[in-house]
């Protein structure tokens, strides 16, 4: 794996890396295993080599706070209605052509990471403006490890729950440690051919498949995924067939599937939007494969963007984008008509939070909303 050049270099230890007999330093949080001279940073860029040692280069400096509801991760069965404070970093250690946070997950400028937000802060703000649960999102946890376990960890001190929202590109020992300070998950299955994970994201699709199955069979984080159909990539009948078997074999029928449609975005303006038809089309493949709960997103669907009982079919919970209207659970989360189970982190009643996104700045030992 090559690396960046060198530069210098200032951080707070990592974990999981190696010296090799080379005298180069293993990189072991993803599957790249960036392999590093002194002063040199990995693919990702926030993860460095310093003093014979990895350090994280944005620990406690994050791109930016916003208030999103839950279901704008995507979450739909874990806390409905409630606010979640979103924050991420920068860098990225895959390569998408079509990343619709760009600017984000590609950014090599640490002065794009305005916010000093150490671990208690975050917490802190989470608890002051209502939130029950942090996501790790913007760009990928996976490369901020450190920093999101003891934010996850400062949370969980509050009773505030902890989201990870990510690839899944990460190795075994790093996996297991991250998703033990977790909560909840929603993890973006890219496509399901390992050609386009090479062409168009320089990673692997067996890798995530290994993190969607630890979630699902190892842990009790609840479990989402997410996948963008891009026009001609991933969208064919057969691959959302294949994609949907899988989940529905090694995963089971209750990991809710979120099918989102592509906007044309970075280094694939070339490519159009993807039409409702072909969201709507996946959506009904999945079910007809077995998966209770499918979702269409980035398009307006009452039908398809709700919840229905799996046994009698009443629609349980109503969405219009990411407001709910129909409520139609049980304390326990069953289905008021039937008494069937629904899968999912659920309460008596569902949060207000409606479809607001409330950008805050932290600062000293305070947040504020930004108008």
């Amino acid at each position: 794996m090559n690396a960046c050049d060198q530069d210098i270099i200032e951080g707070t230890p990592g974990r999981h890396w190696q010296m090799l007999s080379d005298g180069r330093v293993q990189c072991d949080i993803c599957p790249r295993e960036c392999r590093l001279h002194e002063g040199q940073r990995g693919l990702c860029f926030v993860r460095a080599r310093h003093d014979d040692a990895i350090v994280l280069t944005t620990y406690g400096r994050s791109s930016g706070f916003c208030i999103d509801p839950i279901e704008k991760k995507p979450l739909n069965h874990f806390l409905p209605g409630t606010p979640v404070l979103s924050f991420g970093t920068a860098g990225c250690n895959l390569t998408c052509k079509f990343c619709q946070n760009w600017d984000i997950s590609k950014s090599r400028e640490m002065d794009r990471l305005m916010d000093q937000a150490p671990p208690e802060l975050i917490a802190v703000a989470a608890q002051r403006h209502g939130c029950r649960s942090v996501a790790y999102t913007y760009n990928d946890p996976v490369i901020f490890h450190e920093y999101a376990i003891d934010v996850a960890a400062a949370c969980r001190d509050r009773n505030i729950r902890s989201v990870a929202v990510s690839a899944g590109y990460v190795k075994e020992a790093a996996r297991a440690e991250f998703y033990g300070a977790m909560d909840a998950a929603n993890i973006d299955l890219k496509a399901f051919t390992e050609g386009f994970y090479r062409k168009l994201c320089t990673a692997t699709l067996g890798a995530v498949l290994e993190t969607l199955k630890y979630i699902a069979q190892e842990t009790d984080v609840w479990l989402e995924i997410t996948t963008l159909l891009i026009p001609g990539e991933n969208d064919s009948e057969a691959e959302i067939e294949a994609l949907t078997q899988w989940v529905f074999e090694n995963l089971g029928p209750d990991v809710p599937l979120h099918f989102t449609a592509f906007h044309p975005d970075y280094r694939m303006l070339d490519k159009p939007a993807t039409p409702p038809e072909t969201v709507i089309r996946a959506w009904r493949i999945a079910r007809k494969n077995g998966i209770h709960h499918v979702y269409t997103g980035n398009i307006s669907h009452k039908e398809t963007g709700s919840t229905y009982c799996q046994s009698c079919g009443l629609r349980l919970i109503g969405r219009d984008w990411h407001a709910l209207s129909d409520w139609r659970l049980t304390q326990a989360g069953h289905c008021a008509r039937c008494g069937t189970h629904c899968a999912g982190v659920f309460e008596e009643k569902p949060g207000n939070w409606g479809r607001k996104r409330q950008p805050i700045r932290l600062g000293g030992d305070s947040a504020r909303v930004v108008h």
